[in-house]
């Protein structure tokens, strides 16, 4: 079985969103054999790539990286998105860290590019905002020798 885990912004620019969507897709559909996708779920990339993924028919390993992870997002929709994904996940892996901070979500990066054979980072490129963004652990997996496909639409900048 395949591991392809995610590292991603938690905002799209709507004008990259389907380009986005479209090459997630051909690379998750377009896979020969079992899949496994590794995802913290947190808005935005990582619940658009899990989406896919068990579109395509993948098993989802949720990875979750605080006791109050929940908490931090920001409406009702984006929270249920999450509970819905949460529960078509074959697999649950808690960090264990009370607390949502810097270091469980870099903690939630770091295992997944420890445990994916590939990571695939919606990244625009750019150094992470916070300790353990897209651009952290982009660095840690390429550190480790994983595999790193990068998806954004080029000219598009993050707000």
């Amino acid at each position: 079985m395949k591991r392809i885990g995610v590292t991603g912004h938690r905002d799209i620019p709507p004008e990259a969103f389907e380009e986005i969507r479209d090459r997630l897709r051909a690379l998750l559909c377009g896979h020969d054999g079992s899949l496994e996708a590794l995802s913290s779920l947190a808005t935005g990339a990582d619940q658009l790539f899990a989406a896919i993924a068990l579109e395509c028919g993948a098993a989802l390993t949720v990875v979750i990286p605080s006791g109050d992870y929940e908490t931090g997002f920001a409406d009702a929709a984006e929270l249920a998105r999450y509970r819905g994904l949460k529960r078509r996940a074959s697999q649950e892996v808690d960090l264990g860290y009370p607390h949502s901070t810097d270091e469980a979500y870099y903690a939630a990066g770091a295992y997944i590019a420890d445990n994916c054979d590939r990571l695939v980072a919606v990244w625009d490129g750019l150094p992470a905002r916070g300790l353990g963004g897209t651009g952290d652990i982009v660095q840690y997996a390429r550190g480790l020798g994983r595999p790193v496909t990068v998806i954004w639409r080029d000219g598009v900048r993050r707000s």
